[in-house]
């Protein structure tokens, strides 16, 4: 089993905003990326394509969730994912928020060990801060 934590860590970090970066054109240093930070990107995981959306089962191998967000802290760690649980087309829906560490990959999925869709709604619901 392989804990999203350091995966996701990796995949953040690529994309969290940074000091200063070099750019694809030679001899700049203004914006974007280096030939050679594109290769590293382009190898890396992609929170849309692996991450986000993704089916979050327990250990009998029941649906139990979906991960629709993942946390970066200030510190630029990533620090929870956001499940959803229950409900239709968005309507009685419950979010939660999980620790990374808690969440595993097993087989190409992502695992979230003693889960149920109860436990998960009943655990406090997430809400984003309001601006």
């Amino acid at each position: 089993m392989k804990r999203i934590g350091v995966l996701g860590l990796s995949c953040i970090m690529l994309l969290a905003p940074g000091g200063d970066a070099a750019s694809q054109v030679a001899g700049s240093t203004t914006l974007g990326v280096s030939v050679e930070e594109v290769k590293a990107v382009a190898i890396g995981w992609s929170a849309k394509r692996q991450i986000l959306g993704k089916a979050v089962y327990n250990e009998k191998k029941e649906q139990v969730g979906r991960i629709d967000d993942i946390i970066v802290t200030p510190e630029r760690a990533v620090s929870y994912v956001i499940v959803g649980a229950g409900g239709f087309v968005g309507l009685g829906r419950h979010d939660v928020a999980i620790p990374v560490n808690q969440l595993q990959q097993q087989d190409g999925k992502y695992v979230l060990s003693g889960a149920t869709k109860e436990a998960i709604k009943s655990l406090p619901k997430f809400e984003y801060a309001k601006k």
